[in-house]
């Protein structure tokens, strides 16, 4: 998850690497065009509106259409219940899975589960509670987590120890239904100060909540921004890591704009058995169905391995 506005991403101006279409930036080999992808890569709503419209369920049949068998919407608990049965109704007919919404909008961006403070906690758990409703609606069992930011006036290790509980407490409401709270780390340049930064971290904290209810998100965005070391850090943190999320860097568009080897990165995790979501929380280098085009043909570029 992130705090950024989908329309300026999507309309505004990610101009880095905007220039390499995917075939100039991965070689002349062929691509197929056919079929479903390797990965179950999930775009968003308003990813492909220029091509399929303002019709939620039209995007979904667009991307489907292209070969995508994942879909991700952060804002999903935000919706009416009338729209979320009509997306769930229209993702089981075209065989989409559900990945990510995001659980705690209201306690993600501040100081909140690493103060301890029972309101914070409350607040939190309150929100677990009906993100499980929200979930078995849309067949969802993947949900973020953002613990919030720091508190500078208490040891990090107390900050810690506060985190940890917190969790715990979610994972106790989640377990029973299935579902699994992923705990996204965001890079420090476009997040400061949040208590989750890095994925030695959430592995630490995964392992000591102890839960099967407690998991990973790991964005290879904000990670090639905070960490590098992909592949590596992939394989270290695997036991922890139920889903991805993508975004080239800079400018945070479509794989094969920035610097991240996808290909190498998606054969990689497709070689180890990845079955799950690889969510496309990233803009466009390009406006228009021009810019919808490329983006699809940057991933069955690297797709195609």
């Amino acid at each position: 998850m992130a705090k950024f506005s989908r329309r300026k991403l999507i309309h505004g101006g990610l101009a880095a690497g905007a220039s390499l279409a995917a075939g100039t930036a991965l070689g002349s080999k062929s691509v197929s065009h056919s079929g479903p992808f390797k990965l179950n890569y999930a775009p968003h709503f308003g990813m492909f509106s220029a091509s399929a419209g303002n019709d939620l369920i039209d995007q979904l049949k667009f991307a489907a259409d292209e070969g995508f068998r994942a879909w991700e919407d952060n804002g999903m608990k935000g919706r009416s219940v009338e729209e979320q049965n009509r997306i769930a109704k229209a993702m089981t007919d075209l065989g989409i899975m559900m990945g990510v919404f995001v659980v705690n909008g209201g306690t993600a961006w501040s100081a909140t589960l690493s103060t301890g403070r029972q309101d914070h906690l409350d607040r939190f758990l309150n929100e677990c509670r009906e993100s499980v409703e929200v979930a078995k609606r849309v067949n969802a069992k993947w949900m973020t987590v953002v613990p919030g930011t720091i508190e500078p006036r208490l040891d990090p290790g107390f900050q810690t120890a506060n985190v940890i509980e917190a969790l715990r407490r979610g994972a106790e409401i989640f377990e029973p239904h299935g579902l699994v709270m992923v705990l996204e780390p965001l890079n420090f340049r476009d997040h400061p100060n949040l208590f989750l930064n890095k994925i030695p971290q959430a592995f630490m904290i995964c392992r000591a909540v102890n839960s099967p209810s407690c998991k990973i998100l790991f964005d290879l965005y904000h990670q090639q921004i905070h960490e590098g070391n992909l592949i590596p850090n992939i394989d270290a943190a695997w036991s922890e890591t139920p889903y991805f999320q993508i975004g080239d860097n800079p400018g945070r568009a479509e794989p094969t704009t920035g610097e991240i080897n996808y290909r190498n990165v998606f054969k990689h995790i497709h070689a180890k058995g990845y079955q799950g979501v690889m969510g496309m929380e990233h803009g466009k280098s390009k406006g228009g169905r021009e810019g919808e085009r490329a983006l699809i043909e940057a991933y069955r570029a690297c797709d195609d391995f």
